[in-house]
């Protein structure tokens, strides 16, 4: 998916069609269906869903597929994800019984017990039939220092845009006279116990280009929004402004703003004793994780040169905010390796972060030592996928998962690298894998570089070109496709004969930053002809062929579905395009594609807009060409990648005579995991799809 990385910020906008300057967009006959919720397009949703839902789910194995899906999707010996919260571990959790799910706590001892005693903190069940409101779980902000009070953001329909209303953890109940804030897309931090920084919809010229909030204001409790006070602006062009508090084990504090100048890059400000904010001259392209004995800790992913030294992208680093030539390396990348820049903690004692090293993850602990920072190592499998899933308020407990293609999750406890870290609890074994196998392999892209692959088969394959394999791959934002356990593929497909591939593209991280920019804006055919070259390898190696071989990517590798199907449709027979950007001709004109430009360029500017053009799935398909049937789905509700995407391309399948399937969600939002048993729904149609399209 699009990351979310905006998407607590901005309001969310009626996305009616707009004029373009370029002249091939004033012919553009299906520019009605941007308008999310106008009778006619939803009629046409309608009559779209009517064809192609049968198609679907009244195929004899869709029933069986659905429950296998919501078998696994709401099975209650899942592992709960846990959140440090204060002294307690918290858990939002979703069955058959919780749909909308229950938020719960427990303590440390008892969840790491075989069966943890949970308390119920909020039912969001009872509470949307309460209040007859459609709400779906969007998260917690809960109070610094004595983490009883938090923040809870509730969407309507799964939406980016959240209501926020504050919640007192001992009374479980939501505050009377607190912090109550409307629906929009906003972003959030405590300042102190009564204080709040925010940015959100303010009212006229308060928002960006992009739709996202670019004032910043301090609201105290019982102040109205209207009584909040300005405390930092961004320019209308930024994509947004962003409030965060840093804060360290000894006390110390470190307010900061950030002007989002595009999607990955931001100038800092710091807030100074009277409450203004001056410039912070650090790297534009960097992320912040946190505050270390008053020193932000800092990974930067552009070269970097301050105090006489140059700092090389993907570095880690500790630096003085008061004064920045006193920076401290804690790590510095070699090649083929990368830490994952969104895995980076700060603890009481260590800075605890993942690292990989070809794809293959761990967990690595960096703290102070006589001689410079001493990096060691957590123990964990081998060739896994490694998530950060909660660190410790108090002290340097960090909980992490690790898991393989075929290895369940397992959730560990670590206290320090020297100590064996514990097995906390330990997923079964959701589809049967002993038959299968896992291959690290290397395709040559169209420039010479060579691109990894995971493929994922049964030991006893016949490489004689009849596999039915899917070839999933992102290829953007920085973002790593990596080895992790999915049992819905596991039980869906893989279980099933069908091979699983998953391609390490550029345009993701997982070699760093320099592999994401190696795809960026004027370089994204990259992207695109790594994933031909792992197709072709497959072809060429007999795992498959074009008559077995499907693709599947969303929002991002949704982009890059479309791609595929207009450039290379003699590659595949199957290509699922799931809530994809699709007319990049207008993708920043639709909420809230304007802030994507600073990964795939600006179409207002000639000389970008050529080479966006040169790629654009919408304006790239033509009669006479035979593409494959291809399954395009989105959500009515999805406010951050616009559905008209979707159904423009749709409709223009439908214009050029090409076959297809179209189905939209009429609720949901973006992230499509709300509700299990929707859920559940969604990937029994997708595999009934790929079924007909590769297996019959």
């Amino acid at each position: 998916m699009i990351p979310a990385r905006f998407a607590a910020l901005a309001i969310g906008l009626l996305c009616l069609a707009m004029p373009f300057k370029v002249a091939a967009q004033t012919t553009d006959t299906n520019l009605w269906l941007e308008a999310v919720d106008s009778s006619a397009a939803l009629d046409w949703v309608r009559a779209e869903n009517t064809r192609s839902e049968p198609v679907l789910t009244r195929d004899p194995r869709f029933s069986t597929l659905q429950s296998q899906a919501l078998a696994v999707l709401s099975a209650q010996d899942r592992i709960p994800t846990p959140a440090f919260i204060g002294e307690a571990v918290y858990n939002f959790w979703q069955d058959a019984e919780h749909v909308r799910g229950i938020w719960r706590r427990t303590s440390l001892q008892s969840f790491r017990s075989p069966s943890p005693v949970w308390e119920t903190v909020l039912d969001l069940d009872a509470l949307a039939s309460q209040e007859k409101a459609n709400w779906i779980w969007k998260g917690a902000l809960c109070r610094p220092a004595t983490h009883d009070r938090c923040l809870i953001q509730l969407s309507n329909g799964g939406k980016d845009a959240v209501q926020v209303r504050e919640f007192d953890l001992a009374s479980k109940a939501f505050v009377e006279g607190g912090f109550h804030l409307p629906e929009g897309k906003q972003s959030l931090a405590w300042l102190d116990q009564d204080t709040l920084l925010l940015t959100r919809d303010w009212g006229p010229g308060s928002l960006t280009e992009s739709g996202y909030g670019r004032i910043i204001r301090s609201l105290a409790r019982g102040q109205t929004l209207e009584q909040a006070k300005t405390l930092f602006e961004a320019e209308t062009r930024d994509v947004s402004a962003t409030p965060s508090v840093l804060r360290d084990a000894k006390g110390g504090r470190v307010v900061l703003a950030g002007r989002g100048l595009d999607f990955f890059n931001t100038a800092w400000f710091m807030m100074g004793a009277g409450g203004e904010f001056s410039p912070l001259a650090l790297p534009t392209l960097s992320s912040i994780h946190g505050l270390f004995e008053g020193r932000i800790i800092l990974s930067i992913q552009q070269d970097w040169s301050m105090g006489g030294q140059m700092h090389a992208a993907g570095s880690l680093l500790a630096v003085d905010p008061t004064d920045l030539s006193r920076i401290e390396v804690l790590y510095r990348p070699s090649a083929r390796q990368a830490l994952d820049r969104d895995q980076i903690r700060v603890t009481d004692n260590r800075i605890v972060a993942v690292l990989y090293e070809n794809v293959r993850g761990s967990v690595v602990s960096f703290r102070p030592g006589a001689d410079g920072w001493v990096q060691s190592r957590y123990p964990g499998l081998a060739n896994a996928a490694v998530t950060l899933v909660s660190t410790a308020d108090t002290g340097d407990a960090v909980l992490y998962s690790e898991e393989t293609f075929i290895a369940p999750t397992r959730l560990m406890l670590g206290m320090t690298p020297a100590a064996e870290s514990d097995l906390v609890k330990a997923l079964p074994a959701r589809f049967a894998a002993e038959g299968l196998m896992v291959e690290q392999k290397e395709a040559t892209s169209r420039d010479g570089t060579k691109i990894p692959y995971f493929l994922v088969r049964r030991k006893n394959l016949q490489l004689d070109g009849r596999a039915p394999t899917l070839l999933h791959a992102y290829g953007g934002f920085q973002l790593s496709k990596l080895p992790v356990y999915d049992p819905v593929v596991g039980k869906l497909w893989l279980e099933r004969g069908g091979a699983y591939v998953v391609a390490n593209i550029r345009g993701g991280g997982e070699f760093g930053p320099a592999w994401h920019t190696a795809a960026l804006k004027a370089n994204r055919q990259r992207a695109f002809d790594d994933y031909y070259a792992v197709a072709e390898a497959l072809i060429a190696d007999r795992v498959t062929s074009p008559r077995h071989l499907g693709a599947y990517g969303r929002s991002n590798g949704g982009l890059l579905m479309g791609v595929a199907m207009t450039q290379r449709p003699d590659l595949w027979n199957a290509v699922v395009v799931e809530s994809p950007l699709l007319d990049m001709l207008r993708y920043h004109r639709l909420p809230a594609g304007a802030s994507w430009i600073g990964e795939y360029g600006d179409p207002e500017i000639a000389g970008e807009a050529a080479w966006i053009a040169s790629y654009s799935p919408y304006q790239a398909l033509k009669a006479g060409v035979k593409y494959p049937r291809a399954y395009i789905t989105t959500s009515t509700k999805d406010d951050r990648v616009h559905p008209g995407h979707a159904r423009k391309f749709a409709a223009r399948l439908g214009q050029v005579g090409a076959p297809y399937l179209y189905y939209e969600n009429l609720d949901g939002g973006h992230a499509n995991g709300a509700d299990p048993r929707a859920n559940a729904r969604r990937w029994a149609m997708h595999y009934v799809y790929l079924t007909q399209q590769l297996m019959d």
